[in-house]
């Protein structure tokens, strides 16, 4: 069945970059929504970006530091995260599950928002301090 596992965590110092990797078994990535969340100490989760058949949708707080990208070959998708900010720490999931071809934006923005996957990674810490 569907698996997912996030690794590329670290402490790193404000202004830096991170890269998140989320390999993927059982499924191809092609037709999968593949999404990144976040969790800080004391907070909820909350999702981070996600990407499905070309589409991304990133929270405002990420958007123009945070990328996604895929390699079709390692079936992994990435999370480049640049200009870090203290604001950034939090332990990150990795989450995926099929989505139909046809889905529109609205649909992934839902899902990220909602959180709304059935296969989760263990998560990976990401620190950002000096």
């Amino acid at each position: 069945h569907l698996q997912v596992a996030e690794s590329g965590g670290g402490l790193v110092q404000p202004g830096g970059s991170l890269r998140l990797s989320c390999r993927v078994s059982e499924v191809r990535i092609e037709y999968l929504a593949i999404g990144w969340f976040r969790q800080a100490p004391g907070k909820e989760r909350e999702g981070v970006s996600c990407g499905s058949h070309g589409m991304e949708y990133y929270r405002d707080s990420v958007s123009g530091r945070f990328t996604i990208s895929r390699d079709r070959e390692k079936n992994t998708m990435y999370l480049q995260m640049n200009y870090l900010k203290p604001d950034d720490t939090g332990v990150y999931y990795c989450a995926a599950e099929p989505m139909p071809s046809d889905s529109d934006y609205e649909a992934l923005e839902s899902k990220c928002i909602s959180s709304d996957f059935r296969s989760w990674g263990q998560g990976t810490q990401v620190t950002v301090s000096s």
